[in-house]
């Protein structure tokens, strides 16, 4: 028994085969690409996160001391006043001094940027890259839910040979590929809350 097939009819559907394969491998290298994008705004994200919490702790830490050397300056003072000796008076306002020194050192150090103006800065700077690096995530990943929903229909196009599947993966693939450049580029500019 032969069985003759038409290579007229083969030819025309292994031919939309291979285009919809090929859009297949570029929606695939678009997802991978979205993905891995995707991973590294995730981990920056984490990363700059736990740099703001440190920071911020650190922050507190400086205001912790700061405030006992305020409590303990002013209790000092109050306690001065009944004291008349001029030897002890003069070991207070010693004292006083240093204290002074570093309760205006713990507000603010330039040199080092580990006064509270300066931790406060960069936890701001922190949380800042933390929120620019989570948009971004979100953009990827609503990239890589389209690019992995078009390869899907692209799939369902071979088996079922739906021209209108097409249609809408090419409306996916294109929106995909939008979210991931909008995720590289301008992270923040869909992001209204």
């Amino acid at each position: 028994m032969e069985i003759e097939v038409s290579t007229e009819a083969g030819e025309g559907h292994s031919g939309r085969n291979r285009r919809t394969a090929l859009i297949i491998a570029v929606l695939a290298l678009c997802l991978s690409i979205s993905e891995t994008l995707g991973k590294g705004a995730q981990t920056e994200a984490l990363s700059a996160n736990v740099e703001a919490s440190n920071l911020w702790g650190f922050y507190q830490a400086k205001t912790l001391r700061q405030t006992t050397l305020k409590v303990a300056s002013d209790t000092l003072k109050i306690q001065s006043m009944s004291t008349t000796a001029a030897e002890a008076k003069e070991a207070i306002e010693g004292q006083l001094g240093k204290w002074a020194e570093t309760i205006a050192r713990y507000e603010s150090e330039p040199a080092t940027g580990e006064g509270r103006k300066e931790l406060m800065a960069r936890a701001k700077a922190a949380e800042e890259s933390r929120d620019h690096s989570l948009a971004a995530y979100h953009q990827f990943e609503l990239a890589s839910a389209a690019l992995q929903i078009a390869v899907v229909l692209a799939s369902a196009q071979i088996i079922t040979g739906a021209t209108f599947l097409l249609w809408i993966v090419g409306v996916l693939g294109i929106t995909g590929i939008a979210f991931c450049a909008i995720g590289f580029f301008a992270p923040l500019a869909l992001h209204l809350f």
